[in-house]
């Protein structure tokens, strides 16, 4: 098998540049016409499914709104996972896990592991230091998947923090996303991820990642193609993974709808392909 991160180009040429969310919260639901259990989560994944396997280079079940359900709701989105992976559609896990030691070992075989919710790529955070990462990034390594560590992201709250800059003069962001960098040097294209937000009025500089730029706040949230050109740089468009969810479920439950929704979308962004 190919790294991940070389999938993912590779699909992000073949299907556009977007990640579709799954993120059946309660609104959306009960926009849909669908009860708040794990049922109505299973009818909601399902017309997603539907929707996107084989249509979009990535799809990331928030797996919070799948955990509400206890275990009903963790085998709706082991299903949804191993529907999605059937069909040759790339999943990332939505999970921001990060722990330490064998609680991170654990985390990483849950989601980059052979069981029942293993997916192609999960999110991490690494706000306990990034070698605590180290389990799931060799994991990933070893198993061909990818990680998506959180750096710049966009809710307010984080500012404060990942904004400290250190005796070097970088942001905490800034060496999350260098050490992304560093794990990914010397390979065609890293499947160490990260996350930066889209709403952002700044951004880490993001030339020598040499992996995907996962940026959430893309649509709803009010991130768009001019966002994201002022917050990466010209040489690195091509890495950039614009994650979309509501702007597309809003147009549920018709799986027509859905398809029609995303196929705007990948137009409005075709320009990062360029």
């Amino acid at each position: 098998m190919t790294t991940f991160g070389v999938r993912l180009r590779e699909s992000m040429r073949a299907h556009g540049p977007l990640c579709v969310g799954i993120d059946p919260h309660p609104p959306l639901l009960r926009a849909w016409g669908l009860t708040e259990d794990a049922a109505g989560v299973a009818t909601f994944a399902d017309a997603c499914v539907r929707a996107f396997a084989g249509r979009v280079a990535l799809v990331k079940p928030q797996v919070a709104f799948f955990e509400t359900y206890g275990s009903a709701g963790i085998m709706v989105l082991e299903e949804t996972i191993a529907a999605l992976r059937a069909a040759g559609t790339l999943v990332l896990a939505d999970a921001k896990r990060g722990d330490i030691g064998s609680t991170m070992d654990a985390y990483a075989h849950a989601w980059l592991g052979e069981g029942p919710l293993g997916a192609d790529a999960v999110t991490v955070s690494p706000y306990l230091g990034f070698g605590s990462l180290a389990p799931a990034l060799d994991l990933a390594k070893a198993n061909d998947r990818g990680v998506f560590v959180l750096a710049a992201t966009s809710n307010p709250e984080a500012v404060e923090l990942q904004t400290i800059t250190g005796p070097d003069g970088r942001s905490i962001a800034q060496r999350m996303v260098d050490d992304a960098a560093a794990v990914n040097a010397g390979a065609e294209f890293g499947s160490v991820g990260v996350v930066v937000g889209a709403t952002l009025t700044d951004a880490p500089d993001l030339s020598k990642l040499n992996g995907p730029i996962l940026m959430p706040g893309v649509g709803a949230q009010g991130g768009g193609a001019d966002s994201i050109r002022k917050l990466v740089p010209d040489t690195e468009l091509g890495a950039v993974v614009p994650n979309v969810s509501r702007e597309v479920l809003r147009a549920g439950p018709s799986v027509a709808a859905l398809r029609a929704k995303v196929a705007e979308l990948s137009e409005e962004f075709a320009f990062l392909q360029n």
